[in-house]
């Protein structure tokens, strides 16, 4: 297993090629590539050129950092067509700038709309009949996370649409501060998943549902926000004895090919001294469920 860090807390304070060593001044022996304006940004095309990858993979091997995943997020699986289209286009040219890199392990979100879950999962096989012969010629490993307002949020329901796409290149992420818009039974949902379950995100939440679904008020009443946060370990309501016990179960930590991603967003100002607490957390959880 590989241990990474989300460096995104970071990009405000360093370019883009400072973030390898500033990955491994915190102590990360990895970093997961999350969309980054001058990489691979949010829902359009990718913005580097054959230079900069190459420049990005030098900057990793001098700071002695590994690139653990290659993160896009587009709109593969929307329900207008045009955009589908062209976030087809945009995973082409995201799969090589992996390739690239050196990296084989992709991971995303399913995206689309849950108020069109129908049309976005006929838009997203659509799309990943396209998409996963290139896949599968390039040797990437694909891992997708059921979003909060993904056209498909719960993690059962997430287990059967990858299982629909029959590719062993395609598996699933368990990103820990979702588990309360996934059905809230991770140990299910893990034990259903098994082998598919090859990343998590290891960040905590509140529960929403609780306080009689009053934790958190929106206004209008009955609106369809999605709430959840990425928090540091232990400022939830994430039972970590249960999620660390459950991926020891799976004999995750003990596999080549799985990854574990430190994603805390919500403390940007104390992001460093965050990312080296939970590196340490994640390590003492570990050891506690490791079967070695």
């Amino acid at each position: 297993m590989k241990i990474a860090l989300d460096p995104t807390p970071l990009h405000h304070d360093f370019s883009l090629l400072e973030l390898p060593r500033a990955v491994a001044e915190l102590g990360y022996e990895y970093l997961q590539l999350t969309p980054h304006v001058d990489m691979i940004p949010f829902f359009n095309h990718p913005k580097a050129d054959d230079d900069l990858v190459t420049k990005f993979k030098k900057a990793c091997t001098d700071a002695g950092v590994g690139i653990a995943s290659v993160l896009p997020v587009l709109r593969w699986s929307g329900p207008d067509e045009d955009a589908r289209e062209a976030a087809v286009r945009y995973w082409k040219r995201a799969i090589q700038i992996t390739v690239d890199l050196g990296v084989n392990v992709m991971n995303t979100e399913f995206n689309g709309r849950p108020e069109k879950a129908e049309e976005s999962e006929r838009a997203f096989y659509r799309s990943m009949e396209e998409l996963v012969p290139i896949i599968e010629r390039e040797g990437i490993d694909v891992r997708i996370d059921p979003h909060p307002d993904d056209f498909v949020e719960d993690g059962q329901a997430a287990i059967r649409v990858i299982r629909g796409i029959n590719s062993k290149n395609v598996g699933m992420v368990i990103v820990a501060c979702h588990q309360f818009h996934m059905g809230a039974d991770l140990p299910g949902i893990m034990r259903t998943a098994g082998d598919l379950v090859r990343l998590v995100h290891v960040a905590d939440t509140m529960d929403h549902h609780r306080s009689n679904g009053l934790r958190y008020i929106t206004n209008p009443p009955g609106n369809a926000a999605r709430v959840h946060q990425h928090l540091k370990i232990g400022d939830g309501d994430v039972n970590w004895d249960e999620f660390f016990g459950g991926l020891g179960e799976l004999g995750f930590y003990d596999r080549k090919d799985t990854v574990m991603v430190s994603s805390v967003f919500a403390e940007n100002e104390n992001a460093h001294e965050v990312s080296r607490y939970q590196l340490q957390t994640m390590n003492d959880y570990i050891a506690k469920y490791s079967t070695r």
